[in-house]
């Protein structure tokens, strides 16, 4: 029954692209701030091919930050019917699929892993268990959230080229699910390629392939554990320098590296988005620009290690929770990375029932969705407002996300707790307590 609602979602998700692709909707959108940012914009992206049309360096200025990979790709869409827009519509539909594979994998791997640990379960968890048929629903959701979400289909109207690293991380989900170490670190080497913080994907991708290895009782400090992460690890180093191998020999230069990774480690350019860098460092100092232009950096990877510890045995739920963390704290955010996390969040639709923050989350989406877009034409157009009311909604964004991210954490703990010991819990009195997490 799965499949049918599938498939129908794809094509009304595909044509109401197509047919929007034929509104002025697009031009529209691709100036939006929260969708595009210096990095990831379709105008800039276009400024480049003219430059390399030109034979000029599209790294000699400060326009073009892009890959030259990826622009070689973007610029070959000119010998396809329809250009860009046909990319763009097709990036989606593979990405639609790779999904529902995902969810395919996603729940064999649930019933596999529930049924090794069923031994350790409370008789009285019967009714939070997993079954076939609970599952079937995770590929209708993921499917309809990617193809009629507002944030992927915003995503695809304003040509971010975030897709194409979106799309590589999806693949990098479905090669970790099927346990080929290989075309996962490829993927993995895409997307750090192409936006350069999925490299602390490394983390939980490597502990899920020891766990593969090691099934009954996984020892993550052992000597095999180490040897299994080299092992990612030299994959993934290979896959990523033959990359930038292959980028230097078309550039003819590594100008690009400081163009590219450069760009978004630095934070030179300080316009508007849905993130927090911009606003700090427009007040900064110059004086404490470097030292809180590290601090900030290493707040999207600080949180791998408590997370790889407490999180050591569901190396899945720690993935998808450093992916939401690098769309709050990446330099330049946008809505097209939180569209990726919203996509896959109804993987854990079984830990749905535990969160507390779902209404408060959700209120904060649709009033920022609303607000962003009145907010900036006050501050820019009208000037009646100034950069505080705009940063206000970002960081109204920015804690939606943060309150989702503790939800399903807080909601994934008290689920394997009740998976343990049971939903009913009583005092040695037989009285009954409710459980608190601290």
């Amino acid at each position: 029954m799965a499949a049918p609602l599938v498939y129908v979602t794809g094509f009304v998700g595909t044509l109401l692209r197509v047919l929007l692709f034929a509104t002025d909707f697009p031009a529209w959108i691709r100036s939006r701030r929260e969708l595009v940012t210096p990095i990831t914009s379709w105008d800039r992206v276009q400024e480049g091919i003219a430059l390399q049309k030109q034979r000029i360096s599209p790294y000699a200025g400060d326009l073009f930050h892009e890959t030259p990979l990826l622009l070689r790709l973007v610029r070959s869409a000119d010998c396809i019917p329809g250009g860009s827009m046909t990319l763009f519509v097709f990036v989606d539909i593979v990405a639609g699929i790779i999904l529902y594979k995902i969810t395919q994998e996603f729940t064999r791997y649930e019933l596999q892993r529930q049924a090794k640990e069923m031994a350790n379960y409370s008789p009285q968890s019967k009714e939070l268990l997993h079954t076939r048929k609970t599952l079937s629903s995770i590929s209708i959701a993921v499917t309809l959230i990617h193809f009629l979400g507002p944030y992927s289909l915003c995503a695809c109207l304003a040509q971010t080229t975030t897709v194409f690293s979106n799309l590589a991380v999806l693949f990098c989900w479905l090669f970790t699910l099927q346990g080929n170490v290989e075309l996962c670190c490829f993927a993995l080497a895409v997307a750090t390629y192409q936006s350069l913080y999925p490299v602390i994907f490394l983390v939980p991708i490597a502990m899920h392939f020891f766990q593969q290895i090691e099934p009954k009782s996984p020892h993550f400090v052992s000597k095999a554990a180490f040897r299994s992460y080299t092992r990612v690890l030299l994959v993934f180093t290979v896959w990523l320098a033959s990359l930038l191998g292959a980028s230097f020999v078309l550039e003819g230069s590594w100008e690009f590296l400081r163009a590219t990774y450069g760009f978004v480690l630095t934070v030179p350019d300080l316009s508007p988005n849905v993130g927090i860098f911009w606003y700090f460092f427009t007040e900064m100092f110059e004086h404490f620009r470097t030292f809180f232009i590290c601090v900030f950096q290493i707040n999207v990877f600080i949180f791998a290690v408590p997370l790889a510890i407490k999180l050591q045995e569901h190396p899945l739920l720690q993935l998808y929770i450093i992916m939401f963390e690098v769309c709050i704290f990446k330099s330049y955010p946008s809505y097209a990375d939180t569209a990726l996390a919203l996509i896959l969040l109804p993987l854990w639709q079984h830990i749905f029932r535990y969160m507390r923050n779902t209404l408060v989350v959700s209120t904060l989406y649709v009033v920022v969705g609303i607000l962003a877009p009145i907010l900036w034409h006050l501050w820019i157009y009208a000037a009646s407002a100034n950069a505080n009311f705009y940063f206000a909604i970002t960081l109204v964004f920015c804690s939606a996300q943060v309150f989702l991210i503790a939800d399903v954490l807080y909601a994934f703990l008290r689920y394997e707790f009740d998976l343990l010991h049971g939903t009913d819990h009583r005092l040695p009195s037989k009285e009954k307590t409710r459980v608190v997490l601290e």
